[in-house]
C-alpha cells in the first residue's frame, strides 16, 4: 500500500492545522488508502486482473455551530489546504445549526485495540486466476445441466484508515477483506436458472476451499431448474440467512437516529416497548476478533461497545451519532456508521427442523426490489425460492411476491434457526415468519 498508518496520520494532523489556522473553532477529518487485486474468470479463460490503488480523505470544520464540508483524492499539501479553505468557505455561509459539531470529547475512544483485522494475502495475479479457474471448473463439472457460467472471481484489498479531531482524538487501523465467488446458470429444455455463491474473510486462509463454493454455486442454481408459479395465498414463510439477513437490516434502518428525529420511522416513539417475542434478543459485537464487521470506535471516534439492541423482545436503544443525539436531546450510542456485528440468538433448531416446523408454506432464498417502507413498516417483495409441503421442500418457486408490516412480521417471528453460516458482518440464521400474504397467480 503506497500510504503507511503513519503518514495518513500525518496527513490528517496537517489538515487540522490548517483548518485551525482558517480560524475553524473545531475540526474533523477522515482519510484512507486501500489497494486491491480482482481476476475474474469466464468459461475456463481469464477476463479481467484489475490492480487498484486508491486514497482519499473528507473534512468538516465548525465556525461556531456553522458547518462545510469538503473532500480530495488528492494527498499532496497544497490539495490538503484548498479543501479545508474550501470547506471553510462553505461554512461562512450555511446557517447556524444547534445541534452541529463534534461529538462530545468525553465519547472518544481512550484506546484503540487491536481487533486482529488486518491479514495480507500475498497472492500473485496468476496465483488468484488459478483459484477462481478451479472454483468455475467445480460448478462447470458439477452436473451435466449446469449450462453456462457467469464466472468466479478472487478478490483481496487491503485498507488504512485514520479519523482525526480538534478534540485531539486520532485513531486508526490497518484491515484486510478477501473473497471468492462463483455464478452459474442451469438450463434444461427452455428453462434456465442463475444462483451464485461467494466466501468471504479477513483472513485468505479462512475462505472456503475454491471447489467448495463453486459446487454450492451449481447445486443452488440447479435446485431452482422448473421452478412453478403458485396462488396467491396466506401462509408461514421461512427467510434464508442470508434473507434474514435483510430483515435486520429494516430494523436497524428504522432505529437510526436520522429516521427518528425526522418522523420517518415506524419506531418513533417506541424505545423500551416490546417489538418481538419476548424470546428475542439482538446483541451487537463490534471487537469481534478478525470479524467483518468489527471497528474500535465509530465515525466520530467515539469508542464502540457491545450493546444490547434488542432485549426480551424489547427496543432497548435508537442508533445514534451525535448529531442526531443532540436533535433527540439524547447522548450518541456510538452508531455513527451504523451496527457492527449485529447477531440474533437462534431458538437452537436446524434449517432442516425450522421447514419442519412451519409445515407447509414458502422458504424464501431470493428477494428482489427495495420494498421496505422505514416510515409505515409495510413490506412488499420480489422473490423466488421453494414451496414446503409437510415439512419438506416440494419444489422452486418464482415470480411472487411477499407482503407483510415489518411491525408484524418481528411480532410474528416464532423461531430462528442454527444454520448462520453466511459469510457476512450479520449473523443470523433462518428466520419462521408465522404468516405473510404471498401474491402468485
Amino acid at each position: 500500500m503506497s500510504h503507511s498508518l503513519e503518514s495518513l496520520q500525518n496527513v490528517v494532523a496537517n489538515l487540522l492545522d490548517e483548518a485551525k489556522q482558517q480560524g475553524a473553532s473545531q475540526a474533523e477529518a477522515a482519510v484512507h488508502a486501500q489497494s486491491g487485486l480482482d481476476v475474474g474468470v469466464r468459461l475456463g479463460e481469464i477476463e479481467t486482473i484489475e490492480r487498484t490503488s486508491d486514497h482519499g480523505l473528507g473534512v468538516t470544520v465548525y465556525f461556531g455551530q456553522r458547518k462545510g464540508s469538503a473532500s480530495t483524492t488528492d494527498l499532496t499539501p497544497n490539495a490538503i489546504k484548498e479543501t479545508v479553505e474550501a470547506a471553510c468557505r462553505i461554512a461562512k455561509y450555511t446557517s447556524e445549526d444547534p445541534a452541529a459539531g463534534l461529538a462530545d470529547a468525553d465519547k472518544m475512544a481512550s484506546s484503540i485495540p487491536d481487533l486482529d483485522l488486518n491479514h495480507h494475502w500475498d497472492v500473485s495475479a496468476d496465483e488468484a486466476a488459478e483459484i477462481a479457474l478451479r472454483c468455475e471448473a467445480a460448478a462447470r463439472e458439477a452436473d451435466g445441466r449446469i449450462s453456462n457460467s457467469e464466472g468466479a472471481s478472487t478478490h483481496t484489498q487491503a485498507t488504512a484508515y485514520v479519523y482525526a479531531n480538534s478534540h485531539g482524538f486520532v485513531g486508526g487501523y490497518p484491515a484486510t477483506r478477501h473473497s471468492l465467488s462463483c455464478s452459474v446458470i442451469a438450463g434444461t429444455g427452455d428453462q434456465m436458472q442463475r444462483d451464485y455463491w461467494y466466501s468471504s474473510s479477513r483472513l485468505a486462509n479462512k475462505l472456503d476451499s475454491p471447489e467448495s463454493v463453486g459446487l454450492k454455486a451449481a447445486e443452488r442454481a440447479i435446485a431452482r431448474l422448473n421452478s412453478r408459479k403458485i396462488k396467491t395465498t396466506k401462509c408461514p414463510v421461512v427467510f434464508s440467512a442470508e434473507m434474514a439477513g435483510g430483515l435486520m437490516r429494516g430494523l436497524f434502518g428504522a432505529m437510526r437516529g436520522s429516521a427518528i428525529y425526522r418522523d420517518a420511522s415506524f419506531l418513533g416513539g417506541k424505545l423500551n416497548e416490546q417489538l418481538f417475542p419476548d424470546w428475542v434478543n439482538i446483541a451487537e459485537q463490534p471487537h469481534l476478533l478478525q470479524a467483518l464487521g468489527s471497528a474500535p470506535f465509530d465515525n466520530e471516534g467515539v469508542a464502540t461497545t457491545d450493546k444490547k439492541l434488542i432485549d426480551a423482545g424489547h427496543l432497548t436503544t435508537y442508533l445514534l451519532d451525535s448529531y442526531s443525539a443532540r436533535k433527540l436531546k439524547m447522548t450518541t450510542t456510538g452508531h455513527a456508521g451504523g451496527v457492527r456485528n449485529p447477531m440474533i440468538q437462534s431458538t437452537g433448531q436446524s434449517r432442516e427442523a425450522l421447514l419442519k416446523e412451519m409445515g407447509t408454506g414458502l422458504y424464501i432464498t431470493e428477494l428482489m426490489g427495495q420494498g421496505s417502507n422505514t416510515v409505515t413498516g409495510d413490506y412488499s417483495r420480489g422473490a423466488a425460492g421453494f414451496w414446503v409441503e409437510n415439512g419438506e421442500i416440494a419444489y422452486p418457486v418464482e415470480e411472487i411476491t411477499v407482503a407483510g408490516n415489518l411491525q408484524q412480521m418481528f411480532q410474528d417471528l416464532e423461531a430462528v434457526a442454527t444454520d448462520n453460516d453466511i459469510p457476512s458482518s450479520y449473523n443470523t440464521g433462518s428466520w419462521l415468519i408465522k404468516q405473510m400474504t404471498v401474491a402468485g397467480n
